[in-house]
């Protein structure tokens, strides 16, 4: 609207040298601001001025000036800033933003990021062979982001991640092991074949360990990875000679019928372990970051940190592994490295010989985190009720707050006497849960 002399209310409008329209106007506090746009009419100018003016009545404005910030820059500072992320959620960030962020919007002002742009840079990232849970998640840390720019910084009036379903992911659901099965898997864990392999002008030579006594396979690959496959074929035919570290027997086990946490179960001590009443403290765990340090910290959420109750059956096997490969010392690991250290996520399935374990069961590609999703299946099936599961498994929930107890939960036990019995039944020779896999691995 114009004043009597012609001039408006509020900003006003200039001709520039290109003969296109600019609008310039006062803001909240007093500064001038210049439109980021120009029109081609001077009344597309006025009109920009009146939806100005009507977003600041409505407390709707966003300062432009402010959403000039790229968004490479902005979403590192949010990371950065971010409270309550978990190192390994950090690292996760970075890595998302670094590899899938930036180099598609990294350059883009917060601004002048719209649905438009977000939509694009989805499909762009799905055409290079990104995956749908790796997308949904890129999407998901994008779409955080700029809720925090839209709703506490005010750099944009809406957040521009508005692509209906691209933050879902429909996961596959992940193997769940037999009993039979689990013990299987580690017996064969730990398990290496003796040999070495040499490059040579015509490709690579086996040399390999048979009753004490190296010998050279006359086959020559053109491949290392071709040769190594050999090594390991010719271990589990009898052919060559292999070693086998029993220090990962316990750990699988206690891993899958406890439902423990790579880092849960790597941090235990001597005194977490409570053999006579059978029950496992769960009061730390390790975090290995992407840059290699490894962290000692507090267990994932309030509710990790709990007494989780121990099959009877397999208390045998824990007294021998505690015998063997723990020091006396209340503070010694229950897993220890064959250093004495803690074991590293990074090189434990080379160490442990895992992908050649895992497909010797019949289960290629299983990871190690698959053992709580099978003690957490066994659990689910023992008839308990929700908030015993979640307290038993760890997981944060309103049903299922959980506060640190000196005892198991009754709850708990009734799910532990569960498991033993089908531990125990598989051992009988019983059907347990089905016949696929391995032999059953001797106790002790």
């Amino acid at each position: 609207m114009a004043n009597k002399d012609g001039h408006r209310r509020f900003g006003n409008v200039r001709k520039l040298p290109s003969g296109r329209f600019q609008i310039r106007y006062p803001g909240p506090d007093g500064l001038t601001r210049t439109g980021t746009e120009t029109y081609d009419r001077k009344g597309d100018a006025q009109k920009a001025l009146v939806l100005v003016e009507a977003s600041m009545a409505s407390g709707e404005w966003t300062d432009p000036n402010r959403g000039k910030i790229l968004v490479a820059n902005y979403a590192s500072t949010w990371i950065a800033e971010r409270p309550g992320l978990r190192p390994r959620t950090q690292d996760l960030y970075r890595w998302l933003l670094g590899k899938h962020i930036e180099p598609y919007l990294g350059g883009v002002p917060v601004g002048k990021l719209t649905t438009t742009l977000v939509r694009e840079w989805r499909a762009k990232l799905l055409g290079n062979g990104v995956s749908v849970s790796v997308a949904a998640k890129a999407y998901r840390l994008l779409r955080a982001i700029m809720n925090t720019a839209v709703e506490e910084d005010g750099l944009l009036p809406k957040n521009p991640c508005r692509v209906k379903g691209a933050g879902i992911e429909n996961p596959e659901e992940r193997p769940v092991l037999t009993v039979k099965q689990v013990f299987a898997l580690a017996e064969r864990v730990g398990r290496r074949p003796i040999g070495n392999i040499r490059k040579t002008p015509d490709g690579y030579r086996l040399r390999f360990r048979r009753d004490g006594e190296y010998r050279t396979s006359p086959e020559r690959f053109a491949t290392r990875d071709g040769a190594e496959a050999a090594l390991w074929k010719m271990a589990d035919d009898g052919r060559a000679d292999h070693t086998q570290d029993r220090r990962f027997y316990a750990l699988v086990l206690l891993t899958t019928f406890a439902s423990l946490r790579w880092g849960e179960a790597t941090a235990l001590r001597r005194c977490d372990l409570d053999l006579d009443r059978r029950a496992v403290h769960v009061r730390a765990g390790y975090v290995e970051r992407s840059t290699g340090e490894l962290l000692l910290g507090a267990p994932k959420s309030k509710a990790s940190r709990r007494v989780v109750g121990i099959p009877p059956a397999i208390i045998p096997e824990l007294e021998a592994h505690l015998a063997v490969y723990v020091g006396p010392e209340p503070g010694a690991l229950v897993f220890p490295g064959v250093e004495g250290g803690p074991i590293r996520r990074s090189n434990f399935n080379k160490l442990a010989g895992w992908p050649q374990a895992v497909a010797a069961i019949g289960m290629p590609g299983l990871h190690f985190h698959d053992l709580r999703h099978t003690g957490n299946q066994f659990a689910s099936e023992s008839g308990a009720g929700l908030k015993d599961l979640m307290a038993r498994m760890g997981h944060d929930s309103e049903r299922a707050a959980l506060i640190y107890q000196h005892r198991a939960r009754g709850g708990d036990r009734k799910i532990t006497d569960a498991i033993d019995e089908l531990v125990r039944d598989e051992r009988d020779g019983g059907d347990g849960r089905g016949d696929e896999g391995g032999a059953l691995a001797p106790a002790g």
